[in-house]
């Protein structure tokens, strides 16, 4: 029993030993790191004091730390220099390249912009997002000088196919295809004639050309056989009547109607056999799909613009 009582006393006194070792350690090293902290800072301090008071030591510093960076950078170039070559000769470090795309994320467009976009990306097999700005622009512009955007999206459309390099064998060029040499003086403004292959300015003096051209004639029927040079000519291909068509498809889009991309332009009336003697109005669109064109004959069947260099 008194065994017993021994080991224990001598149990608790081992706790309250290692206890109080314990608490003394603890307390040692915070005393000693508190110390090392406050020398270590005022060692900082003294010699931040020293190097800004003095001018040749701080230069002298200055000059380690350049060389060690410069050092540094030399050794990350020659550790990848397939990936640096490449990209001077890729010049895949442009930055701003993706600020010079024609190119719009299609939920930054509205509604309406929208339907029309994803029709237009789906009809003429073109990527929805460079389409899309196209379609913001247009809306933009008709806003601007009181046209339909729907009927430049047509243009568009019928000119091009929305292919922004085409060039007829005439001498239109882009999307609009716009007579270049004709209209150079509407190009200075954007840096010259090769700005007719930028997609946006095309777009801009293509409406101005059109907005002339409807000015002139005092319809957009009118208007149109102006801007394909067909205005002193007794048909004009049938290129009114196709522009207005494929503009129809896109009216009824926002109208909430559905149209297939694969819809078919409908054929061109036939002029009568006396220029003389007016034909009867006709729709644009035909309500029977058995007498619809094919879609992807959609250029003007006549490109008259170098007969009528005026336009």
């Amino acid at each position: 029993m008194s065994a017993s009582r021994s080991w224990a006393r001598i149990r608790v006194g081992t706790l309250n030993s290692a206890r109080v070792f314990a608490g003394d350690l603890g307390n040692g090293l915070m005393v000693v790191s508190h110390s090392s902290l406050s020398v270590i800072g005022l060692a900082v301090l003294t010699t931040a004091f020293v190097i800004g008071g003095r001018a040749d030591v701080r230069g002298l510093v200055e000059e380690r730390a350049l060389d060690w960076l410069v050092s540094r950078q030399e050794a990350r170039s020659s550790d990848t220099p397939d990936t640096l070559d490449a990209i001077n000769l890729l010049g895949a470090g442009d930055i701003s390249a993706v600020d010079r795309a024609t190119a719009i994320d299609p939920s930054e467009l509205n509604r309406q912009q929208a339907v029309v976009a994803q029709w237009l990306s789906r009809r003429y097999k073109v990527a929805p997002e460079p389409v899309g700005r196209l379609v913001q622009e247009a809306w933009s512009l008709g806003k601007r000088v009181g046209l339909e955007p729907t009927l430049i999206l047509a243009i568009v459309a019928i000119e091009s196919s929305f292919n922004p390099f085409a060039q007829s064998a005439v001498g239109a060029q882009g999307l609009m295809q716009v007579m270049t040499r004709v209209h150079d003086d509407k190009y200075v403004a954007f840096g010259g004639n090769h700005a007719a292959f930028d997609p946006l300015t095309n777009l801009r003096v293509g409406v101005q050309v059109l907005k002339d051209c409807i000015a002139r004639a005092g319809s957009i029927e009118g208007g149109l056989r102006h801007y394909v040079g067909a205005a002193n000519l007794a048909s004009d291909g049938g290129y009114a009547f196709k522009v207005l068509a494929e503009q129809e498809f896109m009216q009824q889009l926002l109208r909430g109607r559905s149209v297939p991309v694969t819809a078919r332009l409908p054929v061109p009336p036939v002029a009568p056999p006396d220029a003389s003697t007016p034909s009867a109005p006709m729709s644009p669109v035909s309500p029977n799909p058995a007498t619809q064109a094919s879609p992807s004959a959609q250029l003007p069947a006549s490109d008259n613009r170098l007969a009528a260099l005026s336009y």
